[in-house]
C-alpha cells in the first residue's frame, strides 16, 4: 500500500469516566471512511499513545485492522525514545495487522544524526512492515535532517516520511527524494495545501478527525493542481486550523469531537480545553459541520 491522500492521525475517544468508549472508536472510524480518508494513524501522539495501557493499544490497532477490512492503509504508532522498544513495539503493530509503523524521532533523549539513521536502520531491519519516518522537532526535540532522511529513504523497508517542519525550504528538499518506493507526507495542516500543491504525496492531519470530507477534498484540490481551488478551500478551513493549535494538541480536536458526539475527555497530564476557549471549541463545531455538509451536498 502506497500512502496518499487524506490520512488522519486518529484521536482515542475515552468515556466519561476515562475508559477506552469502544463504541465511540468504531462510529469515529465508521464516519471518516464514509467521508473518503484514505489512510489511519492509530496510537500516535493525536491518540494518546502515551497514555494508553497494553491492552488497549492492542485493541485500538486490531479493531482498526479489522473493521477497515484493508480498504485503506492502517499505520500505527510505534515509536519510543529506545531503540529496543521502538523495535519491539514495531513487531507487536505488525502482528496485530497494521499494514506500517510509524516511527516518530526519539523523544527526549535528543540523538545525533549518526544516532537517528542507527536507529531507523536496526527498527528497518527487524520489521515485518513498511517503517515511515516521522519527524516532528517540537515535540521530540530532535530535528532529522534531510541529509539523514535521504540515506534512509533507499532502505527497502523504509517508505516515506512524514515531515511536520512547516518551513517550505524543508518540504522541497524532502521532495528530491520522493519516488515510488518513498512517500513525502505532510504532518502540519497550516501548510499541507503547500506542500500538497508542491507535490507532497498527502497529509497526515489532526483537524481530519472533525472535518474529514472537507480535509478530504483540500487534499484532492491540491494534489490535482488545482491552485485557486485549493488555496480557496483552505482559506476556508483556515480558522479550523487556527483553533486547533490554541492550545497543545489533541486538546481542541477533542473538544470538537466531544460536540460531535466521539468521547470525553483526555487523560492526564492533558486537561480538557479552558472554559476561556469555550466560544471558540463551539464556533469550530458549528464550521466544521458546515463544511462537511458543503461537501457531502457537493458529493450526493
Amino acid at each position: 500500500m502506497r500512502l496518499s491522500g487524506s490520512i488522519t492521525a486518529l484521536a482515542t475517544p475515552f468515556t466519561a469516566s476515562g475508559d477506552l468508549d469502544r463504541p465511540a472508536w468504531k462510529r469515529l472510524l465508521e464516519s471518516q471512511l464514509e467521508a473518503g480518508t484514505q489512510g489511519f494513524v492509530v496510537a500516535g501522539s493525536t491518540g494518546e499513545a502515551a497514555m494508553l495501557e497494553a491492552a488497549e493499544y492492542d485493541w485500538l490497532v486490531s479493531s482498526a485492522v479489522e473493521l477497515v477490512a484493508a480498504r485503506v492503509p492502517v499505520l500505527a504508532g510505534t515509536g519510543h525514545s529506545a531503540t529496543t522498544a521502538t523495535i519491539a513495539a514495531t513487531r507487536r503493530a505488525a502482528a496485530l495487522g497494521a499494514d506500517m509503523a510509524l516511527v516518530v524521532v526519539p523523544p527526549y533523549v535528543r540523538p545525533t544524526q549518526a544516532g537517528l539513521l542507527a536507529h531507523y536502520r536496526a527498527v528497518a531491519n527487524a520489521s515485518d512492515v513498511p517503517v515511515i519516518l516521522y519527524n516532528v522537532p517540537g515535540r521530540s526535540g530532535t530535528d532529522m535532517a534531510p541529509e539523514t532522511v535521504a540515506a534512509l529513504a533507499t532502505h527497502p523497508c523504509i517508505g516515506g516520511i512524514k515531515e511536520a517542519h512547516s518551513a517550505p525550504e524543508r518540504m522541497q528538499a524532502l521532495l528530491t527524494l520522493r519516488n515510488e518506493g518513498f512517500a513525502v507526507l505532510s504532518g502540519d495542516d497550516p501548510t499541507a495545501a503547500r506542500a500538497m500543491l508542491a507535490g507532497a504525496d498527502g497529509t497526515i492531519s489532526v483537524v481530519s478527525n472533525i472535518v474529514p470530507a472537507a480535509f478530504r477534498r483540500l487534499c484532492d484540490l491540491a494534489r490535482a493542481g488545482r491552485t485557486d481551488e485549493a488555496w480557496a478551500w483552505n482559506g476556508r478551513l483556515e480558522s479550523i486550523h487556527h483553533f486547533s493549535g490554541i492550545e497543545p494538541n489533541p486538546i481542541p480536536v477533542k473538544a470538537v469531537l466531544a460536540r460531535q458526539g466521539f468521547g470525553h475527555g483526555l487523560r492526564l497530564p492533558l486537561t480538557t480545553l479552558a472554559t476561556a476557549h469555550t466560544a471558540a471549541a463551539d464556533d469550530a463545531a458549528r464550521l466544521a459541520a458546515d463544511l462537511e455538509a458543503s461537501c457531502r451536498a457537493r458529493a450526493a
